[in-house]
């Protein structure tokens, strides 16, 4: 385990795998990326430490791609599909989504169309330019005689659907790059363009054969799509119950739960909630202080006389406090804690007893200054 690390949702992660980690969350800032990279690695070692106290070994699976799933993935897969049941939605369920947002549910505007495409032989002006003559030719040869368009494709488009007379076949909104597609539903069912539009490709003539409008699907048509919403929405909320579920539980123990430096689970620090609760510890606690810290052992026996409680109960009691309540930034500093000292047991009790007794800046009341007449 590297020697720098901290506590995200009860997991000890070293700080050389949350750097590595940051890289594959692009944030508009470092903090955000550190705090997705954090998310996501204590995430994967509470569901990986999850699996292995179920015992689960799945076999890995593959996709539709055939690419093996790795040992990780199958371990977090098994466990949500273990911990996980959502119930699914009811027809009624589905149909109320419908009803509510109508507007999702439409088919889009679709329209079919035809081209010639002329190509300029090079990339040089006069090429361009002749290829522009060429394609405004037919539009002229086609404002007089409109029912010759396949036959002129066949004979001059440079576009492979030449062989069928031109035609583009049906056609949805981005199927076409954005100048022709503005160009063609310009136009009326029926019409070809009077003159010839220049794209990336080159020069075409266009002609728009007809266009379907918008319409609602029927509900029969949409429910398995929108069952198969509702039923995935429900899911990521249970997953993300479970994990927080997880990370409090992991919490409350004391951060018994790691990650090494490759990524995968290690010792840590042992179950620290058990580890500074030791009575033992405490027991040795003061006269292990007067030597390394009297000030702070002086403060604790002045703590325990004014609450009448003996001074191994006050240290567990305060123990009993931290582990119920620390926050990831605290349990980070504890680990620091026991990882500088000798005594890891006595220096995380020293670390906890000193956020304990730190002092609380008394309240001020700021009074304005009253202004002279």
């Amino acid at each position: 385990m590297s020697m720098r690390s901290i506590v995200v949702h009860g997991v000890e992660i070293p700080e050389s795998l949350l750097a590595l980690e940051a890289q594959n969350h692009p944030s508009l800032s470092a903090a955000e990326a550190r705090a997705a990279a954090g998310h996501a690695l204590a995430t994967k070692a509470l569901l990986l430490h999850r699996a292995a106290e179920l015992g689960l070994e799945p076999e890995l699976e593959c996709d539709e791609d055939g690419r093996e799933e790795t040992p990780e993935a199958a371990q977090v897969r098994a466990v949500l599909e273990a911990e996980i049941d959502v119930t699914a939605p009811t027809d009624a369920e589905c149909l109320r989504v419908y009803e509510a947002q109508r507007e999702r549910f439409r088919s889009p505007s679709l329209y079919e169309a035809s081209h010639i495409l002329i190509e300029p032989r090079s990339a040089s002006a006069q090429d361009d330019t002749s290829a522009q003559l060429a394609a405004v030719r037919l539009c002229e040869d086609l404002a007089q005689e409109p029912g010759r368009f396949a036959e002129l494709a066949r004979m001059h488009s440079d576009c492979p659907s030449k062989s069928v007379g031109g035609s583009l076949g049906q056609l949805g909104p981005g199927d076409l790059v954005a100048e022709v597609e503005r160009a063609l539903l310009r136009l009326e069912p029926g019409r070809i363009a009077a003159a010839p539009l220049r794209s990336r490709f080159g020069w075409h003539v266009l002609k728009l054969e007809r266009r379907s409008p918008e319409r609602d699907l029927p509900f029969d048509i949409v429910a398995d799509r929108i069952r198969l919403h509702l039923e995935s929405r429900s899911w990521s909320a249970a997953a993300a119950r479970y994990v927080l579920a997880l990370a409090e539980k992991a919490k409350g123990q004391g951060g018994p739960i790691a990650l090494n430096d490759a990524g995968a689970l290690a010792g840590g620090a042992g179950c620290l909630g058990d580890f500074v609760g030791d009575g033992a510890a405490a027991e040795r606690l003061l006269p292990w202080l007067d030597i390394v810290d009297a000030d702070l052992g002086g403060r604790v026996r002045a703590a325990a006389a004014a609450r009448n409680a003996d001074p191994q109960a006050f240290v567990r009691a305060a123990v009993a406090e931290f582990v119920g309540h620390a926050d990831d930034e605290q349990w980070t500093q504890l680990i620091s804690a026991a990882r500088d000292g000798a005594d890891p047991a006595l220096g995380a009790l020293s670390a906890i007893l000193k956020l304990t007794l730190r002092p609380v800046r008394p309240a001020v009341t700021v009074f304005p200054r009253q202004a002279k007449g």
